[in-house]
């Protein structure tokens, strides 16, 4: 178990500014760094600027860290552009320190499958975006097997939470309904979709970067009970005091748009999330090290309460 040391956050996002609350209510020391090295966050948390796809300021920034997490997000059109260099960054940064590496990933890897999506899956996405979050997995592991480093990695499917707003359960579901408008869903609003809170999603991370059992393995951290996006918005709707309303942009718009536009063209690569079942088992995680989600009424109080304050402005 490595807790000694400073643990490090790369990425102020709404995941890295998570998990480094979580790593503070902890009592451990945390350093997040950023590029401009601000971030929203307070408490025990020293923000240190460094731009993480520099290997020597990388390494720099992760000075003396236990354990790094990699949390470093960028939008979709500047995937392709910044990704593998951050990768690249991270990765020299915890040889230089001798310190384990916790990946925040998604599922974009898997492409699309049939039934729930468990760790065994291959990667088969056929999108350039799915196919380089699958290349950057394949080049942290291939560290770990190499005993570059030890690495781990948590994959969560899309979350919702105070700060997060570029979701799709992120502003276009909490602000629209706030607002008294209908909230904003794209694909099939009547088949079950996993969604993480982002809390639980940090608290996984966490949970991976304590333990030796998880090193070398990929690990989909826990997320409350599946429902459809219609009974979701349905629960922040009632949370919110409004009426449940829909709004569903069909798939063949987004498809059209992003013929123009490179972030929706990510977008609708990914739509099959969106149009099939898209459940996530978590039972492996769960039987390792235990699991106990958030449930939703309760995470989307909590993630109203944000955006009627700090998440209003």
């Amino acid at each position: 178990m490595a807790t000694d040391g400073v643990e490090v956050v790369f990425g102020a996002g709404p995941l890295g500014l998570a998990v480094a609350e979580t790593v503070a209510a902890r009592g451990r020391s945390v350093r997040l760094v950023t590029r401009s090295g601000r971030a929203d966050i307070s408490g025990r948390v020293q923000a240190v600027a460094a731009d993480i796809s520099d290997p020597d300021q990388a390494s720099a920034a992760a000075r003396g860290a236990a354990t790094i997490y990699h949390c470093v997000g960028a939008n979709y059109g500047q995937w392709q552009k910044l990704l593998a260099p951050i990768m690249a960054g991270v990765i020299r940064a915890a040889e230089a320190n001798g310190a384990r590496v916790v990946y925040g990933d998604n599922l974009y890897a898997y492409g699309p499958v049939e039934g729930e999506l468990t760790e065994s899956l291959p990667a088969r996405a056929s999108g350039k975006n799915g196919r380089l979050r699958a290349e950057l997995a394949d080049t942290l592991m291939a560290a770990q097997r190499a005993g570059r480093l030890h690495a781990t990695i948590g994959r969560a499917s899309d979350f919702y939470g105070p700060r997060v707003r570029l979701s799709t359960v992120g502003e276009r579901v909490f602000s629209t309904v706030l607002q008294r408008k209908p909230a904003e869903l794209i694909g099939n609003p009547d088949l079950p979709h996993t969604v993480t809170y982002i809390y639980d999603f940090a608290e996984g991370l966490v949970t991976l970067g304590e333990q030796d059992a998880a090193l070398g393995e990929i690990w989909h951290v826990p997320s409350a009970a599946t429902l459809t996006p219609q009974e979701f918005v349905a629960l922040v709707a009632e949370g919110a005091g409004q009426p449940a309303r829909l709004r569903v942009t069909p798939s063949w718009i987004i498809r059209s748009l992003g013929l123009f536009n490179p972030t929706l063209r990510a977008v609708a690569e990914q739509l099959y999330q969106s149009e099939r079942p898209w459940v996530v088992d978590h039972s492996r995680f769960a039987r390792a090290f235990g699991a106990h989600p958030t449930a939703h009424p309760a995470a989307i109080a909590m993630t109203l309460e944000w955006y009627c304050g700090a998440g209003g402005r």
